[in-house]
């Protein structure tokens, strides 16, 4: 890493990101971290220009959108290439969980974002001479804090309903994938070009923690932050200073529930897929599956057979099932938490440790079984291939264990008998659940998106994420028109008459007291009128 000498500190000062491929450990070249007054220089540059965007038909938004759509499913390939080598994931990872979510977030945008955004009606009570909406206007700059698990989805996928909402977006994408973003992002702004708008209307930043934080207090009008639940901490507090308001999304720790009547056979393709996809590097992986008793050993015995046979290595140089893992420093917490659960009794059935004889960053993948929630790879996320398989009794265990987590992102539940499934999933503490699948709810555009506890708050995804998007302002206007409106002051001796009988009128029970409170109104009412 290229670096310079502070001598205000007289400490080195990183001035370059040094990036690699972490399949290979290949050298990617360095990007430049970026200061507080080149961040708020290009946030300066996005407030500028957003008030004509703001402006724009939603037609014109829509077609926008659908230029990026077709630019994507043109340049999936390269776009997946992109990502396999900044991230280490495989190219059949890239496309189902860069690709694939990213071209049903425009699509649903691109057909429901204007009905979502659209004026709506609202009731306006015993006001019947006043009409109520509320509009969803642009908020402005919105800023996003992007993680490194997926460098594509992470970008576009909070972009997508920002810029359609009206909004400029400056995106920190995360030092650790820096390489892609450039190439990645000006997909938006090829598209916003050749029709005709300013490409800066989004832009992106590079750098470490600092740049994050000089993001936050730049003056942007909401914060979109992906990450840890530590960083989110630090995100908070920052936006704080500003009382800028901050969505978080700081991962998870999923359930999966095996009941003793689900299809085994099923329930170990979707165990398989919530655990290795993105070598387990996702915020809704299956990180603790709690199998039913009686079908314990022969779920064991079926995932092992699975397990086993996948093959690992660099993406780019060959088959494999299972790429390498993003940052480095996640091999030594996977260390941690295997040595951990094995010194407390948990079993490696296969795998736990690094992959011997390969150059880049690869974690073998793992089964551990017989573990308990003594153990810390029960309640840290542990962002790694690692299946974690628990034994339970019954659905009260199951869920009481699924509850025994301070995440609560995503979860499902397997089950033939889908009415109790349904049931099991209703108890579990989660942003979402899904029966007898796994990880559906993201892909289901219409849905929100979020947890509880520390997996975060705020929504991204269906309408409530397109409103997070937006200032939702109340209005109000004339229905019918009175000529006098209500007028209180100079305050009367009957003027408090007036306001308790009328709200008699309106709330009391029973038709005989509010008749009794209008014959009272109307004889304060007119005491009222003599006094004037």
């Amino acid at each position: 890493m290229e670096t310079v000498t502070s001598s205000s500190v007289g400490t080195a000062v990183a001035t370059r990101i040094a990036c690699q491929d972490p399949a290979t450990l290949e050298s990617l070249g360095s990007v430049a971290v970026m200061g507080e007054e080149e961040v708020r220089a290009v946030v300066v540059r996005a407030r500028k220009l957003q008030p004509d965007w703001g402006r724009t038909s939603f037609a014109e938004r829509r077609a926008v959108l659908r230029e990026v759509l077709d630019e994507v499913v043109a340049n999936q390939e390269d776009i997946c290439r992109l990502a396999v080598r900044d991230s280490g994931k495989t190219m059949v990872d890239a496309a189902l969980g860069e690709i694939f979510p990213v071209c049903e977030k425009l699509r649903y945008v691109i057909a429901n974002g204007e009905k979502d955004l659209r004026p709506e009606p609202r009731a306006s009570g015993f006001l019947m001479h006043k009409k109520a909406w509320v509009e969803y206007a642009p908020l402005g700059v919105v800023g996003v804090i992007a993680p490194w698990n997926f460098p594509f989805h992470n970008i576009f996928c909070p972009t997508v309903p920002a810029l359609f909402a009206g909004n400029a977006v400056v995106v920190k994408v995360s030092e650790h994938t820096s390489w892609s973003a450039e190439p990645l992002v000006d997909i938006f702004r090829r598209v916003l070009a050749r029709r005709g708008h300013n490409p800066d209307l989004v832009q992106f930043v590079t750098g470490y923690g600092a740049t994050g934080a000089a993001l936050v207090r730049s003056g942007v009008d909401k914060i979109f932050f992906t990450g840890s639940p530590e960083n989110g901490a630090k995100v908070m507090k920052t936006a704080s200073e500003n009382l800028t308001p901050v969505v978080l999304e700081l991962g998870g720790k999923d359930p999966m529930i095996i009941c003793d009547d689900a299809d085994l056979n099923h329930a170990a393709s979707q165990a398989m897929l919530g655990v290795f996809t993105a070598c387990g590097q996702m915020c809704v992986g299956a990180e603790r599956i709690y199998v039913f008793d009686g079908v314990y050993d022969a779920f064991l015995q079926e995932v092992t057979k699975r397990v086993t046979a996948l093959r690992q290595g660099p993406p780019l140089e060959g088959t494999v099932d299972v790429g390498a893992m993003t940052m480095p420093t996640q091999l030594d917490i996977l260390d941690r938490l295997v040595a951990d659960a094995v010194a407390k009794g948990a079993r490696v059935v296969t795998g736990g440790k690094r992959r011997a004889g390969l150059k880049g960053q690869f974690f073998e993948p793992t089964i551990l079984a017989d573990v308990t929630h003594e153990m810390d790879i029960t309640q840290k996320e542990q962002f790694g291939p690692i299946m974690v398989v628990m034994r339970v009794a019954g659905e009260d265990e199951a869920v009481a264990k699924a509850n025994d987590c301070p995440y609560g992102l995503g979860s499902s539940v397997f089950s033939k008998d889908t009415a109790r499934a349904e049931k099991i999933a209703r108890r579990v503490r989660a942003g979402m659940s899904v029966v007898n699948d796994y990880g559906l709810a993201y892909m289901i555009q219409a849905l929100p998106f979020g947890g509880v506890g520390t997996s975060g708050f705020g929504k991204i995804n269906g309408k409530e994420g397109l409103r997070a998007c937006c200032n939702e302002k109340a209005m109000v206007s004339d229905r019918v028109r009175l000529s006098n409106g209500v007028a209180v002051y100079p305050i009367r001796q009957a003027t408090f008459g007036v306001a308790k009988n009328v709200i008699e009128v309106i709330y009391a029970r029973g038709l005989g007291n509010k008749l009794k409170a209008a014959v009272g109104a109307a004889r304060n009412i007119v005491s009222v009128a003599r006094a004037k």
